[in-house]
């Protein structure tokens, strides 16, 4: 692997006058330059006061980085972020709409789970290699126009993620501590000032917060698994074969691998300020183990629970009438532990918290690239906002939540698949695994990096290739609709599969006459 040659690391951006333009002051901290605007002159002061992070999307450069940063803060991060509510809840969905047993459940959640892994390990080190974060980063492999459209899916993501999680965390708490228990909508914003209190403050709390989150998490998790064993209601089924097991493999595959890849666009994020010479290969592995451990974990503890609803009848009511969140508390406080169950249930509730906040400190970022007045906007507002439009959606959701996360998370795929396809073709065949190729101190030069056309046409093909490969409940594509057809509910979800493909296919095509025509 080549290395990146970095020179004057501590400059602003070559060709570049966003350093000159918007940061005046401490440059060290990026303090923005709000000119004659005195509400976020005010804004600039707040985020002084609270010693929070004041960075947007300039590079960090070396001088900034934290040497006793590496692989633990990479690792510790994606496995606290991991290890929560809604990645156990996504277990489910192998029975509720794959229909499938366990253990052929286990086998679509490992298998799946590392193909959307091998992405998020990957582009986790460039964020140390290059200082620069996902969407800003992905300039150099998507061009100016590929980049708006991804930044913007991104930051969409972010907010449905957020609502996904904390639905599933608000059907919980509306069930402790009855008939005085919380309303959906007020566990929903507990959730999202939690969220709002630890990522208005930065990457480094972020990361403090994440270093230590799983440890309670993971407690919690191990008392449902002890109540569960002890209800003998886990039930295996048997191994099946055919084109209905087939559908549901690759539908259930689809919202597995949507989870696992889903913080490819995020990845780099959270290794900008470790430095630039710290091992790659240590990072690549410290994240894969960081992502596995507690995604397969979470996933098969789901898939095994779901069972319980076909052999108790207490555990079918509760899912029946109070959704996710409901057989969760039927384990842990119904015919269990009583007021400890529920204590045990408000935690892990809470544990959405923690997948919450890389959403929310993303999303910011996403805001920043996509426009350059956005800019100006410091960090902390979009965060703010993000967790709000989460709030107004989430309400909403809440009493239809199988359906939306079921949906959410093949669309998530989709999008995901191109993004790989795209990225990984740039890198991989254009510029040849070089990465000398890429100067990071041009990051907002555009006649350095590409136009975007082929990224632009790519996403393009990949949109034809989801739409002929999806099934959702509004919509069976053509191919999608071709396997099991025979079933009463025919099709199966092989969105992000043709994703990937057409897109791949179109960006190849149109790439060399990008830069035969216009140069780069």
């Amino acid at each position: 692997m080549s290395d990146i040659k970095l020179n004057d690391l501590e400059k602003g951006s070559n060709g570049s006058q966003y350093d000159e333009e918007l940061y005046t002051g401490d440059s060290t901290k990026g303090y923005v330059d709000t000119g004659t605007n005195s509400t976020l002159r005010f804004i600039n002061k707040v985020v002084k006061l609270l010693d929070a992070e004041s960075h947007g999307i300039e590079r960090i450069p070396e001088n900034e980085r934290n040497p006793n940063e590496g692989v633990l803060e990479a690792a510790s991060m994606w496995f606290s972020a991991n290890l929560v509510i809604s990645a156990l809840v996504l277990g489910f969905l192998g029975q509720t709409i794959g229909g499938l047993s366990f253990w052929e459940s286990v086998l679509t959640i490992i298998f799946f789970n590392i193909l959307g892994m091998i992405f998020v390990a990957y582009y986790t080190f460039w964020g140390s290699l290059f200082g620069l974060r996902q969407m800003i980063l992905s300039r150099f492999l998507l061009g100016n126009i590929g980049v708006r459209i991804f930044t913007f899916l991104t930051a969409i993501a972010c907010i449905g993620w957020g609502a996904v999680n904390s639905m599933s965390s608000a059907q919980l708490l509306n069930l402790v501590n009855r008939p005085h228990s919380l309303p959906p909508w007020a566990g929903l914003l507990i959730i999202v000032l939690l969220t709002i209190i630890v990522s208005m403050f930065g990457y480094r709390a972020v990361h403090l917060y994440e270093k230590y989150s799983w440890i309670p998490n993971l407690a919690v998790f191990f008392v449902l698994i002890a109540r569960f064993k002890i209800s003998g209601a886990f039930n295996a089924g048997e191994f099946s074969s055919g084109e209905a097991t087939a559908a549901g493999v690759l539908t259930f595959g689809g919202a597995i691998f949507g989870f696992a890849a889903g913080w490819t666009t995020y990845a780099a994020d959270y290794t900008v300020y470790i430095r630039n010479d710290y091992p790659k290969w240590k990072l690549f592995i410290g994240t894969a183990i960081g992502l596995f451990l507690p995604l397969v974990f979470c996933n098969v503890l789901g898939a095994a629970i779901i069972t319980g609803i076909n052999t108790n009848e207490t555990y079918a009511y509760y899912y029946e009438n109070y959704q996710s969140g409901g057989l969760l508390f039927a384990i842990l406080a119904v015919d269990s532990v009583g007021g400890f169950g529920q204590f045990c249930a408000v935690i892990l509730a809470l544990s959405t918290v923690a997948n919450n906040i890389p959403n929310m400190y993303t999303i910011a970022f996403c805001a920043q690239a996509f426009w350059s007045p956005l800019r100006k906007v410091p960090r902390i507002v979009w965060t703010v906002l993000g967790n709000c439009l989460t709030l107004a959606i989430s309400i909403p959701a809440y009493y239809h939540f199988q359906d939306f996360i079921s949906n959410f998370m093949n669309l998530i795929s989709y999008y995901l698949a191109i993004y790989i396809a795209l990225t990984l073709s740039e890198h991989f065949i254009w510029n040849r695994n070089d990465f000398s190729r890429y100067d990071p101190t041009r990051w907002d030069d555009k006649s350095y990096y590409p136009v975007g056309i082929a990224a632009a046409i790519g996403f393009c093909f990949g949109i034809a290739g989801c739409v002929l490969g999806m099934d959702q409940v509004w919509y069976l594509g053509k191919i999608g609709g071709l396997i099991n057809p025979n079933s009463e509910y025919p099709g199966a979800d092989i969105g992000f599969e043709l994703s990937f493909g057409f897109a791949f296919i179109g960006y190849n095509i149109f790439r060399p006459l990008e830069l035969k025509y216009i140069g780069r």
